[in-house]
């Protein structure tokens, strides 16, 4: 069990660098005119970032609640 939570929370931080690199693409692309037709595929900077966000404040939760619910346990001496 703490492996797949381990598991996962590997998966959710590759998934917020993903997401930064992704805005950080769209952020050297630039903007685009108004004459120019979006996409489908095109979505604004914001989007990445705001799913990185929402991906780093549920990594966090998950840690609290393993924590508080045992599943793992903080190093007692750190040094």
């Amino acid at each position: 069990m703490v492996f797949i939570f381990k598991s996962l929370l590997v998966l959710l931080l590759l998934f917020v660098i993903i997401n930064l690199a992704k805005a950080m693409f769209e952020m050297v692309k630039g903007p685009q005119s108004d004459d120019q037709e979006h996409s489908d595929g095109d979505k604004p900077m914001s989007h990445y970032l705001g799913r990185r966000v929402f991906l780093s404040a549920l990594a966090v939760v998950l840690l609290i609640a393993a924590l508080l619910s045992g599943l793992i346990e903080p190093n007692s001496r750190p040094y």
